[in-house]
């Protein structure tokens, strides 16, 4: 039993750190900037995102979201899933980029 206990205890305790960035950009929301774009991303609980425009919230495209790892995958009705890794140890407020099948874009959380 004490064996289990301290197994449970590494495992929780030695959680990789791009989870805690995951975490950051999936409850709090990324501005993502690209290709002369800038866009508003929020993720909800239910494993559903929103984008909009900064400063309007209407909805131009919705989606679905998943984390695999270190790669964060979403999808919509008119993309396929795409899984992107995102780096270590970020958060609130932090800009960095990552490059998926779309190219490059940076991403700073909310």
């Amino acid at each position: 039993m004490r064996k289990l206990l301290i197994c449970a205890a590494i495992a929780a305790f030695a959680a990789p750190a791009f989870a805690d960035t995951l975490k950051e950009v999936t409850t709090k929301g990324i501005v993502l900037s690209a290709q002369g774009f800038e866009l508003d991303v929020a993720y909800k609980p239910d494993g559903t995102f929103a984008v909009s425009m900064p400063g309007d919230p209407t909805t131009i495209a919705a989606g679905k979201w998943r984390i695999d790892g270190e790669k964060l995958c979403t999808s919509t009705d008119a993309t396929p899933e795409e899984c992107v890794a995102y780096p270590l140890d970020k958060k609130s407020g932090d800009s960095f980029d990552v490059t998926g099948a779309q190219g490059t874009a940076t991403i700073k959380i909310k």
